[in-house]
């Protein structure tokens, strides 16, 4: 049977990488260069400053080697029937001239529901993003809501700052794979939406790329990326009818397909596993999917994205 990998290019390495975080341009408790200096020191590769309605390109702090990835945080407020739930989408972009220019402003777009928030979704695909739906939890936003949101690339899956305040957003999976059950392709991230000192360095994706925006585009759009709160993923490939993942010591390995319910793979009692294998019969049929957690010892966790089989 044919190998079908989640990650095409592990020669290439990985890119520990912030999607959405804030600064002093809105309402982050950093400038942009303090920011971007503490990624550094926490070991991150490439970081996008999506302060709120303002685009940025610039990078701050070239000094740290830091990848400063083009991005913006968007939103929609409630109304009418909507009323109660909010719209905010991250936008991540690549340095081509099609984009947003560097401080264009973009207003929130007051909509009625879902179908008043795409006209949003819709100019940021067209301006070149990979749009993320930010925190769905936090936002309120039923998963029927987004029957009526096409274009997004991806959800939030794990938010810091919802996940320390709100106790919200800390896995957002059972959304995700009703998503997904649903025939939509969407990715998960695991961001820090950094609004004060202590979300920074939470969550982050870890990107299979070159250390180039355009190329992290490329790759976010692939899905060839996985998220993480603090586990390793090594590898995730399909082969044989089984699933498999290697990672870092986890106390379990959790699968999810699409026709049955949650499989897990405990540690052994000698110690934790960096291996956990899931037999994907009645699982291959057309459409179908599989996808991998991986926990840590702390309760920590790191999501593949699915396969599609």
């Amino acid at each position: 049977m044919i190998r079908q990998e989640a990650f095409a290019h592990p020669q290439w390495g990985w890119l520990k990488t912030s999607l959405h975080t804030h600064t002093t341009r809105s309402d982050g408790p950093f400038t942009p260069e303090e920011t971007l200096r503490l990624y550094a020191r926490m070991g991150y590769d490439a970081v996008a400053l999506t302060d709120h309605r303002i685009y940025n390109r610039r990078a701050f702090a070239p000094e740290t080697g830091v990848l400063v990835l083009p991005g913006i945080e968007t939103d929609g407020g409630g109304r009418g029937a909507a009323r109660g739930t909010c719209f905010h989408t991250v936008g991540i972009g690549g340095m081509g001239d099609g984009g947003f220019a560097q401080d264009e402003r973009v207003p929130t777009l007051p909509a009625d529901g879902p179908a008043g928030y795409q006209p949003m979704i819709d100019q940021m695909r067209a301006q070149d993003n990979f749009v993320i739906y930010a925190h769905p939890q936090w936002s309120r936003t039923p998963a029927r809501a987004f029957e009526g949101l096409t274009g997004l690339d991806a959800m939030e899956i794990w938010n810091t700052g919802c996940a320390m305040e709100n106790d919200m957003d800390v896995d957002n999976g059972f959304l995700w794979d009703e998503l997904l059950r649903a025939g939509r392709r969407v990715w998960a991230v695991a961001t820090d939406d950094g609004h004060s000192p202590d979300r920074l360095g939470g969550g982050w994706v870890m990107v299979n790329a070159h250390k180039d925006a355009d190329d992290v585009l490329r790759a976010l759009r692939a899905g060839a990326f996985y998220a993480s709160c603090g586990p390793e993923i090594h590898d995730f490939y399909v082969q044989d009818g089984r699933a498999v993942v290697t990672c870092s010591p986890a106390a379990y390995v959790l699968f999810a397909g699409t026709h049955r319910p949650w499989w897990v793979k405990a540690a052994a009692p000698q110690g934790p596993t960096t291996q956990a294998v899931f037999p994907l019969e009645g699982d291959d049929l057309p459409g179908a999917f599989v996808r991998a957690v991986v926990v840590d010892a702390q309760g920590r966790r790191a999501w593949t994205n699915p396969i599609f089989l």
